[in-house]
């Protein structure tokens, strides 16, 4: 089973429970648009090597796309496709005017120099630059790329329009238009399910242990924003592997240490090292995987001891591991609503570089939060309802806002 299909899962069961037109699911099953190009770049050594790149427009119901951009060596059109479903299905679970897209480009970025990377960049564009745009699909940052490759994509498609659009883009530095709040987003929001999650099963913050797996921009926040919450994390990894302490790690000292061991927690002293599979089957409160896809797989699933998993990672636990973890009694709060807080602020960000007004970071974590909030509410009560997973409740909600304006526009 691809990917793909395997994310149409709870999607199907959903459906099935809301008693959903069979036409509207054809329609949402299936991308609107997918591309694929050829990059063309010469690179520092005199060759030109061909560079392969992908954009999936999952579905524009609701807005224009909207989704990140990967680069990664085995990034394939399955996974870009998957990834611009779960944006579909995310954007509508968080209420917000968009519909999902993804893309991606087949590059290692380690082992090209900066001047290729900018050349792959903009090459990138110019060959989707016809397929996007603030009102048509709007890219931003995810697995290796940052705000810098944002700025050489925000400035090509400036050049291609000979005009500054901004707007076309999220996840920019400040000082190009980028929203305040935007790096902590995810995490703030990661955080902000798991503390609803908690209050529905009568858990204290401060009586609560969390394990993350990842410590990337989302998995590093995600833990510096739980301790301000009061929340104690005792398990931490990356790739070089994973740490415990049963009394408490501080996620800014790990940082600090990891800035100066070549970006690794690896040896963090008076933790306990422990492998990073280890991470996943601690005794704890809260699980945050908040690395890659498939994690939590049949393998391990009967390995969780967590009470409660928190999905950071998009897909990082698949339908085999779903339907063990269900049996086991551990509610999973979905990627499609616990990631949410990235695209919510990327969200806020468009917005104002539309308006060319900009708002404090107060303001942006402040509505952040309140739009969480709401989108947790309605999926919990959604799951309720139908006597369903948390998953399956963020999917009866996507499809519910998806149906009535499919229906309204004509296109069922």
């Amino acid at each position: 089973m691809s990917l793909f299909e395997m994310a149409k899962i709870p999607m199907e069961k959903a459906s099935k429970l809301i008693n959903l037109d069979p036409n509207a699911e054809a329609v949402i099953s299936q991308p609107e648009r997918t591309v694929e190009v050829s990059i063309p770049v010469k690179m520092d050594d005199g060759h030109v090597q061909v560079f392969t790149g992908y954009r999936s427009q999952n579905s524009t119901i609701l807005g224009p796309g909207k989704g990140g951009v990967r680069y990664h060596q085995n990034v394939t059109l399955d996974e870009v496709k998957t990834l611009g479903f779960w944006m579909t299905t995310k954007c509508a679970v968080a209420g917000l005017p968009y519909g999902g897209a993804k893309g991606g480009v087949i590059v290692d970025p380690r082992k090209v120099s900066k001047t290729e990377l900018e050349k792959i960049t903009r090459g990138y564009i110019d060959k989707i630059a016809p397929l996007i745009g603030e009102k048509k699909d709007v890219p931003a940052p995810d697995m290796n790329t940052n705000a810098q490759i944002m700025a050489w994509m925000c400035d090509e498609f400036s050049k291609i329009n000979c005009q500054y659009e901004p707007a076309f883009i999220t996840g920019k530095a400040v000082s190009m238009g980028g929203s305040l709040g935007r790096n902590s987003a995810t995490g703030r929001g990661v955080i902000t399910a798991t503390l609803e999650i908690l209050k529905r099963e009568g858990i204290k913050p401060e009586d609560a242990t969390v394990a993350i797996q990842g410590f990337g921009n989302v998995g590093s926040w995600t833990a510096k924003i739980a301790k301000e919450k009061g929340l104690k994390i005792v398990a931490l990894s990356d790739i070089s592997g994973g740490i415990y302490d049963e009394n408490g790690l501080d996620p800014y000292k790990v940082e600090a240490y990891a800035k100066e061991h070549e970006g690794l927690i690896k040896g963090y002293p008076g933790a306990t090292a422990i492998s990073g599979e280890a991470v996943l089957e601690q005794k704890v409160t809260v699980l945050i995987p908040a690395a890659m896809e498939l994690q939590i797989t049949a393998k391990n699933a009967d390995k969780i001891q967590a009470k409660i998993i928190v999905e950071a990672a998009n897909g990082p636990t698949d339908a085999d591991a779903d339907a063990i973890l269900e049996k086991k009694g551990i509610p999973v709060v979905p990627d499609v609503l616990a990631n949410g807080g990235g695209v919510t602020v990327s969200y806020f960000e468009w917005v104002q570089n539309l308006y060319r007004y900009f708002w404090t970071e107060e303001e942006v974590e402040e509505r952040q939060e309140k739009m969480m909030v709401k989108a947790f509410a309605n999926v919990y009560d959604a799951a309720k309802k139908y006597n369903t997973t948390l998953r399956v409740g963020a999917y009866i909600v996507a499809l519910n806002a998806l149906v009535e304006p499919m229906k309204l526009r004509g296109i069922i």
